[in-house]
């Protein structure tokens, strides 16, 4: 940033780095992880996500994602969010952009959640970092060997996961935490295109929430494995295994070269209403994440 940019005055130093960013933070200027750049090309429309996800590569859905103008009244929120500020940071700069995937580019284990936090991964440009919900979460993976560190404060705090991916249904934080039915579809053009790239090697998913059920099942569908008809209902701890499909099954799925079959399994999310609460423990929530980490290779015997 130059010493001249007008941006500098309503700038704040990244709580790891000590870099002056403004918020939200435009692609390209050093933010920890942020693969995008002022090249990288931005969706304004459904149609442009899908136009841009279609054949792109991991590094470009990251990147192409993190740009994403698709839904004006999630860009409206997450940048007036990004701007405005929770109290107890105003002395940060929000990233205020879209949150991509994050974490082991081959996983074994696939996460998926609903959307980012308002002050948590759209202040971090992490997912599920620098929120309670992320807390329970990261600990928990902690616990259970997947990360190198109980805690997600921040990109370049030095987090790593072995094995796990995780991705947000809709990647911008919504108002209330509730995404509109056509903006959960835009985004699911980033979700497939991710889902598709990753899924060789996955062999477990964990829905975090019913909504992340309900998108799991859909995107996976659409990947090329058979989901049961009727569609399995979510539980904490519900299980259902999802198979390749058949040559003569329904078309409308993508081949991926997935021949396994992949187990997914809900949990109920790490919100605080289910923490606070007690619907969801500390143990329950291992349980889930140790059972999708240790899972056999369904059909393979390995």
């Amino acid at each position: 940033m130059s010493p001249d940019d007008p941006r500098e005055a309503a700038s704040r130093p990244h709580p790891v780095t000590g870099v002056l960013f403004p918020s939200p933070v435009p692609p390209g200027e050093g933010w920890p992880d942020d693969s995008a750049d002022p090249a990288t090309p931005v969706a304004v429309s459904a149609d442009d996500a899908a136009r841009l996800a279609a054949r792109a590569s991991l590094d470009e859905v990251t990147a192409r994602s993190s740009v994403c103008r698709a839904c004006p009244r999630l860009v409206a929120w997450r940048e007036d969010v990004a701007v405005t500020k929770r109290k107890s940071f105003a002395g940060q700069p929000y990233w205020g952009r879209p949150t991509p995937g994050w974490g082991d580019r081959e996983p074994r284990v696939l996460v998926i959640g609903l959307a980012p936090a308002a002050n948590g991964g759209n202040r971090t440009g992490r997912i599920f970092t620098g929120d309670r919900s992320g807390d329970w979460l990261f600990a928990s993976l902690h616990r259970v060997g997947a990360a190198s560190q109980p805690t997600s404060e921040h990109a370049a705090d030095g987090l790593h996961l072995s094995g796990v991916r995780i991705v947000a249904t809709v990647r911008c934080a919504p108002p209330d935490n509730k995404p509109t039915p056509a903006e959960r579809d835009a985004c699911s053009h980033w979700l497939d295109r991710e889902v598709s790239l990753v899924l060789p090697s996955v062999r477990s998913v964990v829905a975090l929430g019913s909504f992340a059920w309900t998108a799991a099942l859909t995107t996976l569908g659409r990947a090329g494995l058979r989901v049961p008809r009727p569609r399995p209902k979510f539980g904490h701890g519900a299980e259902v295994t999802l198979g390749p499909r058949d040559a003569d099954d329904e078309a409308g799925s993508v081949s991926t070269g997935n021949e396994r079959a992949v187990t997914l399994i809900g949990s109920y999310h790490p919100s605080q209403q289910n923490t606070f609460t007690g619907k969801l423990t500390e143990q329950m929530l291992d349980d889930v994440l140790g059972r999708a980490l240790k899972g056999r290779d369904v059909g393979t015997g390995t």
